[in-house]
C-alpha cells in the first residue's frame, strides 16, 4: 500500500514538474512582448530628449517645477530600470532550453509578467524530451521526497532493555 501512495506522489509531482518548460517559453514570450513595448517608450522619451539637446539624464532633471512633472520623473525612471532589468533578463532567457531556464528561475522575477503567464497558462502534456526530463526528475523527487518522510515518521522503534 506504501508503494502505491508514493508512486502516486511521483507521478503527481512529475505531472507538476513536467509543465515548467511549457511555462517558462510562455513567460519569455510575454518578456520579449514587454519588451518590445518598453523599447517603445524608452525609444519615445531618448528621441525627444536628443531633439531638445539632451541626454536621457539631463532629460530626467529637466522634468521638475510640478508635482506632474516630478511624478512623471519617477514613472520614467522606473520605467528605464524596468527596461533595463528584462532586457538582461531576457537576453539570458531567450536562447536558454528549459534546463537552462531553470538555472534561471529567479531571473523570472517580474510580478506582472508572471502573474499574466499564470493567469493564462494552461496545462499541457509535454512532448518534448525536456518535458520528458521534467517529468522523470519530478517523479524521482516527489517519490523519494515521500519515501523518506515515511521513513522518519515509521521507522521502527528501538527496544530499550533493561
Amino acid at each position: 500500500m506504501l508503494s502505491i501512495i508514493k508512486f502516486a506522489c511521483g507521478i503527481v509531482c512529475g505531472c507538476a514538474l513536467s509543465q515548467f518548460p511549457e511555462y517558462s517559453q510562455q513567460y519569455v514570450q510575454r518578456m520579449g512582448g514587454a519588451l518590445d513595448e518598453l523599447t517603445l517608450v524608452v525609444s519615445d522619451f531618448d528621441t525627444s530628449a536628443k531633439s531638445a539637446g539632451y541626454t536621457r539624464d539631463q532629460a530626467l532633471e529637466a522634468m521638475t517645477g510640478s508635482t506632474f512633472l516630478e511624478a512623471r520623473q519617477t514613472d520614467m525612471k522606473t520605467t528605464f530600470t524596468r527596461f533595463d532589468l528584462l532586457a538582461q533578463d531576457y537576453t539570458r532567457l531567450q536562447n536558454a532550453g528549459a534546463f537552462g531556464r531553470l538555472s534561471y528561475v529567479a531571473r523570472m522575477r517580474d510580478g506582472d509578467i508572471s502573474k499574466g503567464t499564470l493567469a493564462d497558462f494552461k496545462p499541457a502534456l509535454p512532448l518534448s524530451v525536456e518535458g520528458a526530463g521534467f517529468v522523470g526528475i519530478g517523479f524521482l523527487l516527489g517519490y523519494m521526497t515521500l519515501a523518506g518522510l515515511m521513513r522518519l515518521l515509521f521507522r521502527p522503534r528501538k527496544q530499550v532493555q533493561a
